[in-house]
């Protein structure tokens, strides 16, 4: 053998060897993996659509940082910085050590970071406190009426013809920095956020954050039409985005299923559901729900009822992250994917999306009915549903219902002789007639003595 190639040997043995002794046991290396939450999408995905994990206006965090593209936005994080600290008056090194105390956990959040970062700590706190700022500016200017990070009187201290504080900004600008925000490689830390805010309010105790008021913020910009609630600690904006799509009211909760019912509708097969034309046809009615949770979606009595939800141009982007997060993040949870897929099988094209639409489930901000169908079909591919996922339980129930004949052939009845109140009063004209000649027989034959 090669000496150069035994020598070479021998080292990789000892670094093995020396990692092995080094190894934790599964607790740490538990804790290890809890930290991360933030990851690059891989290439499998992303090739898929490209366009959709990829900021296009601004960089948050080390994934994009020096993206070419994106350097435009650079100066309007520095001119937001200054107006962070002008406002709140305090020195710009209470910022600096709050956020060198908690480096190593910024860190630690993001999957694969690059090698220079953690040589360059400087230069990676130099980049938070400018995104995060920039980022708290964003949803300060967006969302806060009363004042709650700082006073009402200093609230509109850009000036008006600023390029992205201004209401010209707003309109504008604010949109596009909202779907950047929204890309899981995209992301800053809510620790960040928090210890951020908790330095405007608690100099002296960096560590004391109101996590409720910065979760506030981020929900109220983006998805302002959903209830706002506590959340308690979360990862980044993508995380309290997608915690607000999925709650429900508590009042409002479907009841649980028993697990013997759940048993009795897996016998029955694993079948896809048919689309909501099919589904219409068998006799199942369209309802929407009382909520607009994704988790909304229940049935019983031969009605479906779905949650509400609006597409438009950022829904493609939104829910392929959402997907890709929780894809991606042990213990995220599988309901945005759970969802996507039930509606990927009850859409298969058009008309599917205007019987849906006619019920109120679906809003169409995009255009045709057609291309509501292709983003919806377009969402699904290479996604799994967990088998042991709630909405798996309603893809059974359905399957179940269709299978009875009665129910078909009462469906079948329903759309065509019942259609219109024309046709019911054709159906009752001929039946009375049918009934009268059978009295006119009966007389004919026994005629009364």
């Amino acid at each position: 053998m090669d000496p150069l190639s035994k020598m070479g040997e021998n080292e990789w043995v000892m670094n093995v060897n020396e990692e092995l002794e080094n190894m934790g046991d599964s607790s740490t290396e538990m804790e290890q993996w809890k930290k991360r939450s933030i990851y690059r999408v891989p290439s499998s995905v992303t090739d898929l659509n490209k366009r959709a994990y990829k900021p296009q206006s601004v960089s948050f965090g080390p994934y994009h940082y020096g993206d070419p593209n994106l350097k435009s936005m650079e100066e309007n994080k520095q001119r937001a910085l200054l107006h962070f600290l002008k406002r709140y008056k305090k020195p710009f090194e209470c910022y600096v050590e709050a956020v060198m105390g908690i480096v190593e956990d910024l860190k630690h959040a993001y999957g694969s970071l690059d090698h220079k970062w953690h040589q360059d700590t400087l230069g990676f706190v130099k980049m938070m406190i400018l995104d995060g700022c920039f980022m708290l500016e964003i949803l300060r200017a967006s969302t806060t009426e009363d004042g709650d990070m700082g006073n009402a009187e200093d609230v509109d201290d850009y000036a008006s013809n600023d390029p992205v504080f201004s209401k010209h900004g707003k309109l504008y600008i604010m949109p596009y920095l909202k779907r950047d925000m929204l890309m899981l490689e995209n992301q800053l830390p809510m620790l960040l956020l928090y210890t951020l805010v908790a330095v405007t309010k608690h100099e002296n105790d960096p560590h004391q954050h109101d996590e409720e008021l910065v979760n506030k913020m981020v929900q109220k910009f983006c998805s302002p039409y959903t209830r706002v609630a506590k959340k308690g600690r979360c990862l980044h904006p993508l995380d309290i985005y997608r915690k607000s799509l999925l709650w429900e009211n508590p009042h409002h909760k479907k009841k649980t299923l028993t697990k013997s019912y759940h048993r009795l509708v897996i016998e029955e097969g694993d079948e896809i559901v048919r689309s909501a034309t099919e589904l219409y046809e068998a006799g199942i009615r369209f309802r929407k729900s009382r909520t607009r949770s994704l988790k909304g979606i229940s049935f019983e009595g031969g009605v479906l009822k779905l949650p509400p939800v609006m597409v438009d141009d950022a829904t493609e982007s939104l829910y392929l992250n959402l997907i890709a997060f929780e894809r991606l993040h042990v213990g995220a949870g599988n309901e945005v994917t759970s969802y996507i897929f039930f509606m990927d099988n009850i859409i298969d094209n058009a008309r599917d999306v205007s019987l849906l639409h006619s019920q109120g489930i679906i809003q169409n901000a995009i255009g045709s009915d057609k291309a509501v169908a292709k983003l919806f079909n377009s969402l699904s591919k290479d996604i799994t549903l967990d088998p042991d996922s709630e909405l798996d339980v309603v893809h059974k129930q359905v399957h179940s219902y269709c299978r009875k004949p009665w129910n078909e052939w009462r469906a079948n009845l329903i759309h065509t002789y019942f259609r219109s109140p024309w046709a019911i009063l054709s159906v009752l004209a001929a039946i009375l007639l049918f009934a009268l000649t059978i009295v006119q027989t009966v007389y004919t034959v026994f005629p009364p003595q």
